[in-house]
């Protein structure tokens, strides 16, 4: 029988980088769409985990980032995913709203065609009502 995979163990697996960081794809589970990609710490992977709502570490800010704490377009994880060589994971999530701080749904609304960047998804709710005006 094989004993259950503890905390220590799981981290031990994640090889985050020189900085301390991990990145991390988020995935909407059930439609298979690319919401963002971001960033985690050690201390956002164990809250994460801990809490179920995705928590990541802003590299601008220098702190843990509560996906949805100014915004309420929270993530809610199903699963969290190491890859084959540990320095990436990919995070399936239950997306409420819009992922991206432009108000799209997801980050990747733009598509290189005809040798330029289309905007390929709409804003459906604006940055202003998203986090205030600025």
């Amino acid at each position: 029988m094989t004993p259950p995979v503890t905390a220590p163990a799981l981290f031990d697996e994640i090889a985050f980088d020189a900085a301390g960081l991990v990145p991390v794809i988020a995935q909407q589970y059930d439609t298979n769409e690319i919401l963002m990609v971001a960033w985690m710490n050690r201390d956002a992977v164990a809250e994460t985990l801990a809490t179920g709502r995705v928590c990541y570490w802003s590299r601008s800010r220098q702190a843990l980032w509560r996906k949805g704490e100014t915004s309420g377009q929270v993530q809610r994880l199903i699963e969290l995913r190491l890859d084959c060589d540990g320095d990436t994971m990919l995070a399936l999530v239950d997306q409420t709203g819009v992922a991206c701080h432009t108000g799209r749904r997801s980050c990747f609304f733009r598509a290189a065609r005809d040798g330029d960047w289309h905007v390929i998804a709409e804003v459906e709710k604006s940055p202003d009502e998203l986090y205030g005006e600025h």
